[in-house]
């Protein structure tokens, strides 16, 4: 076979957040392939040929991809972020374990970028400077008692979380529960960072209690990415501007001890 196929992850949000190889690989491509939103990021080049699709579709598209590489162009398939985390990359291997054979003799890479949470880390300081997870709240993949599940582990074991798809218009109301069930163990100044749009035009960044987290759920959006403090994360307050936010390397507390009382 003569095409191949890179999965690009874009970064956040401006072009100074693309990787060098992340932009090699989308200048070689005579095909994009994505999501609407993510494709109109791309700059259009002459001879390049956009292959725009909705949300929800993310195998499909996967499909599409490897068929085209399969005629011989040279396909890029792009996600916002890095492209394995909660993106395509997933998408398209799992398109291809399940798809046409020769598919699998295609040249495929994939481009890492900026995935939310370390914009948003980077945005508020070192919040991720300990042990970290990252759970997605969409139910469209996986049932809510999974999410619910693996988020009361979380929290349990005292990591410092990002919740990616906290919120959309067809469930406004994960986000609400995935913090009230973290106020039921950590305390009510743990530090909660709802982090929007970082690096695009409309950037915004709160660091509120998670007392104060609960009542603001529904200000977050699918642009959101909230993260949750562990026992240790604490605040710096700087005058006329926002605290930095920070997690210690070291652990001085189990988790279980942490958490005692608050279940």
């Amino acid at each position: 076979m003569t095409g191949s196929l890179a999965i690009i992850g874009l970064g956040p949000g401006e072009a100074r957040y693309l990787t060098p190889s992340a932009q090699a690989a989308l200048e070689a491509a005579s095909d994009l392939v994505g999501y609407g939103p993510y494709l109109e990021r791309v700059p259009a080049r002459a001879g390049q040929t956009k292959h725009a699709s909705d949300n929800r579709v993310e195998v499909e598209r996967a499909r599409h991809a490897l068929a085209l590489a399969a005629e011989g162009k040279a396909v890029a398939v792009v996600s916002g972020g890095d492209p394995g985390v909660f993106a395509m990359a997933a998408a398209v291997f799992e398109a291809l374990e399940a798809g046409e054979p020769s598919w699998r003799r295609l040249p495929i890479t994939v481009e890492p970028g900026v995935t939310a949470m370390l914009a948003a880390a980077a945005r508020a300081g070192a919040p991720l400077g300990g042990d970290f997870c990252a759970i997605s709240l969409s139910d469209n993949l996986k049932p809510w008692e999974v999410v619910t599940a693996r988020l009361l582990a979380a929290l349990t074991a005292d990591f410092v979380i990002a919740l990616y798809n906290p919120i959309s218009k067809a469930r406004p109301w994960q986000l609400g529960r995935a913090l009230e069930l973290a106020a039921t163990i950590r305390a009510p100044e743990t530090p909660v960072i709802f982090a929007r749009a970082v690096g695009r035009p409309d950037e915004s960044l709160r660091i509120l209690g998670l007392a104060d987290a609960v009542a603001a759920a529904g200000s977050a959006d699918m642009a959101t990415l909230v993260m949750i403090g562990a026992a240790a994360t604490r605040l710096i307050p700087r005058e006329g501007t926002s605290p930095i936010v920070y997690t210690p390397r070291s652990v001085t507390k189990s988790p279980c001890a942490t958490s005692q009382g608050r279940t």
